[in-house]
Order: C-alpha cells, then structure tokens, then sequence
C-alpha cells in the first residue's frame, strides 16, 4: 500500500511509472514493523518460537518444513496465510504444493495465541516468524521479523502456477523471482523444491538421467528415489548437511552434487554462477559469513511480497479456514 503523496502536475508520468514498478515487484513494507504486536500481545513471539521449539524436538526436519511453506505461502500470492486454507479448490491442494507441511505447527500457535490474545496476531505472522524460529534452531541466523500482515480473503489452486519449478529454465526462474522483487542473489539463496522423479529417470523422451548429475552422485539419488514410488519421499536436498544450516547445498552445486534441476540450473548460467561462487574462496575467507547475512536479507525481502495491512484482509480465528 503506497502512501499517499503531493506531486507537482509534471511529475504524473514519473508516479505512474513507480506506481507500476510497485505492482509489477510486488514488494509491500507498509505498516510493517518489527514488534508490532509489543502492545497489543507482547508474547506473540515467545509463544510462536516455544511451539516451533517443541515441534523440532519431535521432528528434526521442522526447519526446513517451516522454511518451505513460508516460501509457497509467499510466492503464490504474497504473504498472506493463504496457504493454509483448507478447502476444495484451495492453494494448499495445488500440484505444486504437494509435500508441504507444518500446518500443524501453525494451527497449534495460533491455538495458543487465541487464548491469550484472541483476534490479534494474523496466521501470516505466525508462518514468518515460524520459519524465523526453525532457522534458528537449525543454527541459523537470528533476526528480527518485520510483523502486521493481515490474512487473505483468496487461496485458489490456479494462483500456484506462478510459483517456481523444477522444470523451469533459469530465465523463467529469474523472471518469476524478479515479478516478486527479488534478485539473482535471492534466487541463490532462497531456491529449494522437491520432485526428482524427472530429472533421473525422464529427462529425455524415451527416457534417461539428466547429464549434468555427478556420475557417482546419481546411484545413491536413484537408490533412495526409485520409479514409480510416492513422489512425496522426501530427499535432503543438502546431502550432509541437511538438517543443519550452512552453505553447504552450494558447494555441493558447485561439485555437480545438486539433487534439484533448479538447484544445478544455478551453476549454469553466468549470473547466478557469480553469485554462487562469491561465497567461497579468498574474499569470502576475508569478509566473513557472507552469506548467513545475505540469507537474512532476503528471507525479509520475501516475507514482504504482496503482504496485506491496515484494514486489508482479517485475522482468522482458525488459520485453515476463513472467518
């Protein structure tokens, strides 16, 4: 939501054009701030943290969970707890979101939330700092969410065909991240999806493993996803590393150990190679964890796509279901 502004006459091309490029980036940060709630339900962020703390005693992989339906949630149609809705026809329903979970993690906070402050802290919230949270007890970064998104009105399975694929080249990859606001950077740092399928057993027609998989990586990938299985088996993404936060996914795509077609697409073109290759070596040595803070950047700059404030939207009693 733009404020409002007192332009002279002669600069009505220059607002339009901002208007537009606003539209088109999808980036909102009004009425967002950090600690939002400070007045209204100062423990928000105690309880959303202590409910994803005992969801990731349970299940180790919580992080990564949370982490991907932050993403789905955000990319569809902006950060508004749309994902969670439960209903025919929903986004949660889409192909596209198959093997996306955490709901349950959400619905308990939000369940605890309502009793100490009922009608005050959105299901979008409680997804951004959710996945915040799970970072954290990955040993990831902390860092402050900037909070006061409202909930949708809409969650509709066509709206999931904008988000990224596996399939896609890394030019519909870079654009679909660029209609969000986001950079090649945010490309590097935030790209993660599941299916595998394809990639090893029908890359070409007829069939056929896709060439760019390491050749001694490909038997272990095969042996655990096998053809014709569940496609919701779950592989880590991050071989060695995948319950832990680090940059170690992209070393591995560097080494061609890339479990994703989206993932080894990185490592193909010019830009998003630069991006990948400027966390290692002498001046990443000398510069620090670079990327840990390049992570936080854009985890913000997404929890800010098409976010609704104010007046927009409402904050759900029940975050699988409309009020």
């Amino acid at each position: 939501m733009l404020a409002k502004m007192a332009v002279p006459v002669q600069s009505h091309l220059i607002l339009i054009i901002l208007l537009y490029c606003c539209m088109v980036l999808g980036i909102s940060q009004a009425q967002l701030q950090v600690g939002f709630y400070g007045n209204t339900c100062p423990d928000a962020e105690s309880i959303v943290t202590s409910v994803v703390r005992a969801a990731s005693l349970f299940n180790p992989n919580t992080a990564a969970v949370l982490l991907r339906l932050h993403y789905h949630d955000c990319f569809i149609q902006g950060c508004d707890g749309s994902i969670l809705i439960d209903q025919s026809g929903a986004e949660r329903h889409a192909f596209e979101s198959e093997g996306v979970g955490g709901f349950e993690v959400i619905e308990r906070a939000k369940a605890q939330l309502e009793e100490v402050c009922p009608g005050v802290v959105s299901c979008a919230d409680i997804v951004a700092l959710a996945a915040r949270d799970a970072i954290v007890l990955a040993n990831g970064p902390g860092y402050q969410v900037p909070t006061g998104r409202r909930d949708g009105l809409v969650s509709s399975v066509s709206m999931a065909d904008s988000l990224p694929d596996v399939h896609d080249s890394i030019q519909q990859l870079k654009t679909k991240f660029f209609f969000k606001g986001l950079s090649e950077k945010d490309l590097v740092v935030l790209t993660a999806c599941f299916f595998m399928i394809h990639r090893l057993y029908n890359f070409f027609p007829g069939g056929g493993s896709d060439p760019a998989i390491n050749p001694d990586f490909l038997p272990e990938l095969k042996s655990q996803c096998p053809q014709n299985v569940d496609v919701n088996v779950r592989l880590p993404i991050d071989p060695g590393s995948d319950q832990t936060f680090d940059n170690n996914i992209l070393q591995n795509i560097r080494n061609g150990f890339a479990v994703l077609a989206s993932d080894a697409r990185l490592y193909e073109d010019e830009g998003t190679r630069s991006v990948v290759d400027s966390y290692f070596g002498v001046s990443a040595q000398i510069f620090g964890p670079v990327f840990e803070r390049d992570f936080v950047n854009s985890m913000v700059r997404m929890g800010q796509i098409g976010v609704l404030t104010g007046f927009e939207g409402e904050i759900r009693r029940v975050c699988a279901a409309f009020n």
